[in-house]
């Protein structure tokens, strides 16, 4: 029975980046004892409520273990607070889907080879691709001056060319990945302008 005396944990949440997810809530305050924390999932599948590796823990956040992280998968979390022999009620998150939920970070850049008239960009995905995942790449770019106007391309390659340039002038660009999966597009973060200068003819 879930005792009047201790509360429910609260601001419980789903936080999820880069398909890396756990559940996390705020420390639930008493004035003396060790309060842990135990939390079970359900899937929309098999909606029954099971342990995983997160029972009586003293952290007040739980990563999903690897039998759950299946990014289609709908999935169902409660915690709850316990104080010796004594239990809070539970408090219930979710339904949450990877795929439609995470939060996508920006891609990374891992080489820029600049020409007279154009930068020849190399990047890698925010996070290690499944077979048949589909990525389109966007890349905002501009001259580094006081006036200048944004122009955008869009690419499915990880090795692109933005042309057309001058030369010997500085230009910023940022880019976002867009994936393409079940649940419709999930568009990430745009990454931090970085700036080359193309090199001279």
């Amino acid at each position: 029975e879930p005792s009047p005396h201790l509360p429910a944990p609260e601001d419980v949440e789903i936080y999820s980046y880069n398909f890396h997810s756990l559940l996390r809530w705020s420390p639930v305050p008493v004035e003396r004892g060790l309060v842990l924390y135990t939390v079970h999932y359900k899937t929309g599948a098999f909606p029954v409520w099971n342990e995983m590796n997160c029972t009586r823990i003293p952290r007040p956040q739980c990563g999903f273990p690897l039998e759950i992280q299946k990014r289609r998968w709908t999935i169902f979390l409660r915690v709850r607070a316990e104080l010796g022999p004594l239990p809070s009620a539970w408090v219930q998150a979710g339904p949450f889907v990877a795929e439609r939920d995470t939060t996508l970070g920006p891609p990374r850049v891992s080489r820029v080879s600049a020409s007279s008239d154009s930068l020849l960009l190399s990047v890698t995905p925010p996070f290690t691709p499944e077979p048949g995942d589909s990525f389109q790449y966007r890349v905002f770019y501009w001259e580094n001056t006081t006036r200048t106007t944004k122009k955008e391309q869009e690419t499915h390659n990880t090795v692109f060319q933005i042309g057309k340039l001058k030369e010997s002038t500085l230009y910023c660009f940022s880019l976002q990945v867009e994936f393409e999966g079940v649940y419709g597009e999930l568009i990430g973060q745009q990454s931090a302008p970085e700036c080359h200068r193309t090199a001279i003819s």
